[in-house]
Order: C-alpha cells, then structure tokens, then sequence
C-alpha cells in the first residue's frame, strides 16, 4: 500500500488505510511510520484533529 501522501489525505479515509495496513503488514505505529517514511508526529496530530487516537493494545486508530 502507498501512503506516501497520507498527510495530505482526508483523515476519516486515511483511518480505513491506516488500520488495514497495521492489521495486515505492521506490528506497530512505529512499524508503519518507519515503512512508509511517515513523519510520527504529524500523523499523529493529523488524526487527533479528527477525534482518532492510536490504541497500541489494539493497534490501530479509533
């Protein structure tokens, strides 16, 4: 999967994405940040500003 502009997707799109990719290819956010060269923090903030939080126990955002 190609996220390499996922900053600049809709975050409630980017949800769907994000959480088949973790389900299905990482372990982790750190995982999926460091594959698809995702700055962490500004991902994080993006999908914060949308009410959707990353859950490590569950990995994935909700």
């Amino acid at each position: 999967m190609n996220l390499s502009n996922a900053l600049q997707m809709d975050p409630n799109l980017l949800l769907g994405l994000l959480n088949t990719e973790l389900r299905n290819h990482c372990n982790s956010l750190e995982d999926l940040v460091k594959t698809h060269d995702i700055d962490p923090q500004l991902l994080s903030e993006k999908m914060a500003v949308a009410g959707y939080v990353y859950h490590p126990e569950q990995n994935q955002f909700r």
